[in-house]
């Protein structure tokens, strides 16, 4: 078993949707990116985004993780609205979801143990307490022998570890991945699958991951296509 940690906040009901989007419509000066997106996703769920460049993926994630809000459409969050002012916004991404990116952006200055701790640091959980979930969760996915190396002492496989590490340390309920494995070789990419496979398992969290990534789709519950901004 990868993780071996307390299933925390899995209280709603399974049958109620983690989240929930409803005619979601989103413009860029002139140009209407989503044209009325439906999507729900279900804890411990694992959903694969497709479409061509420029078809409003990642508009879509950002969206979902309260990143930017719709222009028209809702969003609900284990039943509840979005948060709509910035300071409930805030606490929303830092406590109820992680993100993972192409482009992991660690921190350069800060060793791996640290930088899988700053979700903890910033929501004020105690030193110690951050960075011993920090190093449970790096031990757990391989890199005990990694925790004091600063980002450039790490493979870009070990530093997407890392950054997935840092997207859950908060225990967040949603797990939003753009292209997360776009830059790895295919090796690093594939256990990079696995493991975002393995954290919809143990922890019940719901994972939406906009991916070209055959591997990656062919792990997911589910696959959904986005095309001129519709979905298909």
């Amino acid at each position: 078993m990868l993780f071996q940690v307390a299933k925390v906040g899995y209280l709603w009901q399974m049958n109620v949707p983690l989240l929930v989007a409803t005619g979601l419509k989103k413009r860029y000066g002139t140009v209407e990116v989503l044209r009325g997106v439906n999507l729900e996703v279900a804890s411990r769920e694992l959903v694969a985004v497709l479409g061509a460049s420029g078809s409003g993926k990642t508009t879509l994630l950002n969206l979902l993780g309260s990143l930017d809000q719709p222009d028209e459409g809702s969003l609900t969050f284990q039943g509840s609205p979005y948060p709509t002012t910035a300071k409930t916004q805030d606490a929303f991404r830092l406590r109820s979801v992680g993100f993972v990116f192409q482009f992991h952006n660690l921190l350069p200055d800060f060793t791996a143990l640290e930088n899988a701790a700053m979700p903890g640091f910033l929501a004020g959980v105690g030193k110690s307490e951050a960075l011993e979930r920090a190093e449970e969760l790096l031990r757990a996915f391989g890199l005990q022998d990694r925790l004091h190396h600063k980002p450039n002492a790490l493979s870009g496989g070990e530093q997407q570890r890392v950054a997935v590490a840092r997207a859950l340390h908060n225990r967040p309920a949603l797990l939003l991945a753009d292209e997360p494995s776009g830059n790895l070789d295919a090796g690093n990419a594939e256990a990079l699958h696995h493991l975002l496979r393995q954290a919809v398992a143990e922890w019940h969290v719901g994972v939406v991951v906009v991916t070209h990534s055959a591997s990656m789709a062919a792990l997911a519950d589910r696959k959904v296509y986005l095309e001129e901004g519709l979905m298909r």
